[in-house]
């Protein structure tokens, strides 16, 4: 035997302590590039196991970059050992369809962008004045530029309602501790961000789901809710809906806004997805600012990793409160990221980053539409997901177990669902690496969808 994989953790799969063997033999030099790896089946009789566990663990190799396969010549150590850091952890799925996070294109530079865009914060002539601490609330600077990026869809933002906070879920979580207390209620849409209901259970907030059409909130069912329930506040995402990607009219902007004014309740507005479009109503906080929380993140427009948002509130005392809340939570925004978010807003790369994204997701909603032709699903077209119906054979608990064995990652509508939960699914399509990838996740989305689970569990 040329090699003998040194399993350590028993506990693992098999087929993955294997993979992980052999990763962590190439790591240190064991395995040479080139190293020719014995049969798969001489392996699997050496180490007593069945020869699929064994191509399983050849083919993670091969998805981690460790190996290639020669017809005919048998699987070797590629020619150049992959960086540790660069590896995805053994039994990830090979298509991430799960996580909503923006792709990032090479037209965006964002690698570049970032290391050129540190190094000008810090030295600049007040440099290193971005790693002492700063005011909860963020600085001048920071807020300033933040009033002006919003202000291109808000109108003029007041720089003393802005308040710079360490993402939306930090964000949405202050907001929430602000407005409601133990024990009472939020309205929200039955289908409903997984983050906002994590912060509920937390606080010990209840949520009163209200019924959605093809717009979001239905107008209609938050007026019963709010004759209902005694509620503090309405949440809702107005833009690209997350999940169902719904977007409200400026009709229906204005018909929520209208309501919550009549029956005294706040609006909690969370507009991560806002910039995406190119065209798109006024959000709510342009309607009614009294009575609105506006939250805006970078994270799904340039990258999750700035960690910056931004809530603009209802006026200077809801400022000083919500500042409280942060302080007392996270102290304050890590300022050499925010430095970086203001750079980027004043000198116009945001704007750059946020088209080629853009311009990526349109792309790859197109792959989607093309790929997933025949199957029924909601999109838009700017957005980096999709609600996907499945089809009457499939339940989500059996498909969420196919597309795992597939190598595919998804999200069921059990983690959006306040109540009860459509047979349904939410497909992301930022996180694949590229194009190809995304479409031959999809691609084999749409043959599991094809086939019914009695079909699929012939397949050994």
């Amino acid at each position: 035997m040329s090699w003998m994989p040194q399993i350590e953790n028993e506990s693992r799969p098999k087929y993955l302590a294997i993979a992980e063997a052999l990763l962590s033999d190439v790591q240190s030099g064991r395995l040479k590039p080139g190293h020719r790896l014995p049969p798969q089946r001489q392996l699997a009789k050496e180490l007593g196991v069945d020869l699929t566990t064994v191509t399983r663990a050849f083919n993670e190799a091969r998805r981690m970059g460790l190996i290639e396969a020669n017809t005919g010549r048998g699987s070797y150590v590629r020619g150049k050992a992959p960086d540790l850091d660069n590896v995805a952890p053994a039994g990830s799925p090979i298509i991430d369809l799960s996580m909503n996070m923006p792709p990032q294109p090479l037209a965006a530079r964002l690698r570049e962008r970032i290391q050129e865009g540190i190094a000008g914060v810090l030295s600049s002539p007040h440099g290193l004045m971005h790693l002492h601490y700063q005011e909860s609330v963020g600085t001048g600077p920071d807020r300033v530029a933040a009033a002006r990026w919003l202000g291109a869809r808000l109108g003029p933002v007041p720089v003393d309602r802005v308040v710079v906070t360490g993402g939306a879920q930090t964000a949405l979580y202050a907001v929430v501790r602000v407005l409601v207390q133990a024990g009472e209620t939020i309205c929200v849409p039955d289908l409903t961000y997984p983050g906002l209901r994590a912060i509920a259970e937390q606080l010990k907030v209840r949520l009163v789901p209200v019924a959605m059409d093809g717009e979001g909130i239905d107008p209609a069912a938050l007026e019963e809710a709010c004759r209902r329930e005694k509620l503090r506040a309405v949440y809702c995402v107005p833009t690209i809906h997350n999940p169902t990607t719904a977007t409200m009219s400026e009709k229906r902007r204005e018909a929520i806004a209208e309501i919550a004014r009549r029956h005294g309740i706040a609006i909690i507005e969370d507009d991560a997805y806002g910039a995406l479009p190119r065209q798109a109503p006024a959000p709510i906080a342009a309607i009614a600012p009294d009575l609105t929380w506006h939250v805006a993140t970078l994270s799904k427009c340039v990258t999750p990793a700035l960690r910056t948002a931004y809530v603009i509130t209802p006026g200077l005392a809801d400022t000083l409160r919500l500042a409280a809340e942060i302080r007392a939570m996270a102290l304050m925004i890590p300022p050499l990221m925010s430095a970086l978010a203001s750079r980027w807003i004043l000198d116009g790369t945001l704007d750059a980053i946020t088209t080629a994204i853009r311009e990526e997701s349109a792309a790859r909603q197109c792959i989607a539409r093309r790929t997933l032709q025949g199957l029924k699903f909601q999109a838009h077209p700017e957005g980096h997901h999709l609600w996907l119906t499945l089809p009457e054979r499939w339940r989500r608990a059996d498909l969420n177990l196919y597309a795992r064995q597939s190598g595919l990652a998804l999200v069921p509508s059990e983690a959006f669902a306040v109540e009860s939960a459509p047979n349904a699914i939410r497909v992301s399509l930022g996180a694949a690496q590229n194009q190809t990838g995304l479409e031959r996740g999809l691609a084999l989305l749409a043959t599991v969808l094809s086939h019914g689970p009695g079909a699929l569990s012939s397949i050994v």
